[in-house]
């Protein structure tokens, strides 16, 4: 790979210790400072020979793109793109790459635990065993997720995933999208119908324009008073506001969270609410999987340049 010694890619990401080390072997890597201020600079001095981008949580935007005129990749290391402008990306020939496909697993196993965790009250009987209540009085029966018809919110790879599990444990499965999949599964057209079908609601999609605030107060009322809401996805894609008004007015049964619309912050109504179960945006976060996720950022960057060269 001594020819790629020569393409300079820019690392916009803070990445695990090896795929860093990868990066810099292979590429001629410049690293996007943390210091706003110092882009600018940066990018009038090399950005007309930064031909790829290894990026993570950054915003790579119109202007930005403008800046790079003889990029010819982004590979980003998580699945979520919605800090890059996909659609400028493609207008200027630019390809995109993600991992979406690596992580879909570990994401699927949690949505499957915290679904478990909300129908069954798993949280709520941890503190009921430590708080030494039990023997005192009765637990609540929770739900069987087996009996429940299970609606999922995008059939990418994660929501894919998530289906086989749900098949795998006999529960009664139904999905939404943009269009309709090649798949022995029933298919609405709509957030809202697919909500009114469900008794427990997960959300896969991708983040985009078209998906910010897509869980709203309609599609919550719809899933009514004995349903569950579960999101794996990005926090933005659920209104999250429409979701507090629908806990403290009990027009839904519970949640289950691995994000949430202004990361790290969780509102105290969510963090406080016994019926919400939580977790830290930690669906991707296994040793293997995280750097699986790296190895195919890298593997993206030097694939397509190394085509570029034959």
């Amino acid at each position: 790979m001594a020819m790629l010694r020569d393409v300079t890619v820019l690392q916009a990401a803070e990445l695990p210790e090896k795929t860093d080390r990868e990066l810099r072997e292979i590429f001629n890597v410049l690293r996007l400072p943390t210091d706003e201020a110092a882009i600018g600079p940066l990018l009038a001095e090399h950005g007309t020979r930064i031909r790829g981008v290894a990026v993570r949580h950054a915003h790579i935007d119109a202007a930005m793109l403008d800046r790079l005129p003889a990029l010819e990749i982004i590979s980003s290391y998580s699945a979520g793109l919605d800090g890059i402008d996909v659609e400028s990306a493609h207008a200027r020939g630019v390809v995109v790459r993600n991992t979406s496909r690596i992580l879909a697993e570990d994401v699927a196993d949690l949505a499957l635990a915290l679904s478990i965790s909300a129908t069954r009250g798993l949280m709520r009987g941890h503190d009921f065993v430590r708080e030494g209540r039990w023997g005192q009085i009765a637990f609540p029966l929770g739900r069987s997720l087996r009996s429940m018809k299970t609606g999922i919110i995008g059939l990418g790879h994660i929501g894919s995933a998530v289906a086989a599990r749900l098949r795998a444990i006999g529960a009664a499965t139904a999905y939404s999208g943009p269009r309709r999949k090649p798949v022995d599964l029933p298919y609405f057209d709509s957030v809202e119908g697919l909500a009114a079908w469900a008794d427990l609601l997960v959300v896969t999609c991708p983040a985009g324009p078209e998906t910010i605030g897509l869980v709203n107060h309609a599609v919550l009322a719809n899933l009514g008073p004995e349903g569950y809401l579960v999101n794996v996805s990005r926090g933005t894609i659920v209104d999250e506001q429409a979701l507090i008004s629908a806990l403290a007015g009990n027009r839904i049964a519970g949640a289950a969270l691995d994000v949430f619309e202004n990361e790290p912050f969780v509102p105290d109504t969510l963090r406080n609410d016994p019926r919400v179960v939580l977790s830290p945006h930690m669906g991707s976060g296994t040793h293997e999987t995280r750097q699986q996720m790296g190895d195919s950022m890298v593997a993206a960057l030097v694939e397509h340049f190394e085509s570029r060269s034959a």
